[in-house]
């Protein structure tokens, strides 16, 4: 990939020109570089973007611009990822915890998993641990993926396991995590299954969860 295109992609992201992003996105498709590869290069952009709003040198217009230029290239970029979709794998309860309005890291997740293979049940932004558990009955999920985008909102991950445990559910799928704030060790403190730091991490922990769990 090249070092020049990779950075005016960065860039894009980072300061919210979805014009910028989406010519950056074409000029890789042209050289081949993959619909995967681009959004991988597009996540960690987008971490950054996290960090500045954690410490403050973002705000919530940052957020939305970046938001913008991310949506825009996914728009491109989703019609090839599903041209290569792989056959069914397992299905996928995903949202945002209760508290958190911050949806762009597990709008990407959300598009991965399907790109893998995944049925992905969306259940959006602000979603308390019961509603996570209902879904995830009702659909018969093999994986609760859940993100935290702020520190703040980080416990409610930790709410969420425990009402799969309490409910009885747990048993029957897998936990994972994400979000800006989280890391593995502290996803493994708390129980999870999986934890990942971006959205092509997200499908490839997913589909190794599946298949652990169906003992193939």
């Amino acid at each position: 990939m090249s070092e020049d295109l990779r950075k005016k992609l960065k860039d894009a992201v980072i300061d919210g020109e979805p014009d910028n992003a989406n010519d950056a996105i074409q000029e890789l498709l042209n050289t081949g570089v993959s619909p995967t590869d681009i959004i991988k290069e597009m996540c960690k952009a987008m971490d950054l973007v996290g960090k500045k709003y954690e410490n403050q040198e973002y705000y919530i217009p940052d957020l939305i611009m970046s938001g913008e230029a991310m949506k825009g290239g996914m728009e491109i970029l989703q019609p090839l990822m599903k041209a290569e979709k792989a056959e069914f794998v397992g299905s996928v309860v995903i949202g945002v915890v209760e508290g958190d309005v911050h949806d762009i890291g597990k709008n990407l997740v959300a598009n991965m998993l399907r790109g893998a293979g995944f049925e992905v049940h969306d259940l959006g932004i602000d979603n308390t641990a019961e509603k996570f558990v209902k879904q995830a009955k009702e659909v018969k999920a093999d994986i609760v993926a859940a993100s935290a985008y702020t520190s703040t909102s980080m416990p409610h991950l930790r709410d969420i396991l425990t009402e799969l445990r309490v409910s009885g559910v747990k048993d029957e799928v897998c936990y994972l995590i994400g979000g800006a704030p989280t890391t593995e060790d502290w996803a493994m403190s708390i129980g999870a299954d999986g934890w990942a730091g971006d959205a092509v991490e997200a499908a490839k922990v997913a589909s190794k969860l599946v298949k652990k769990r169906r003992g193939s």
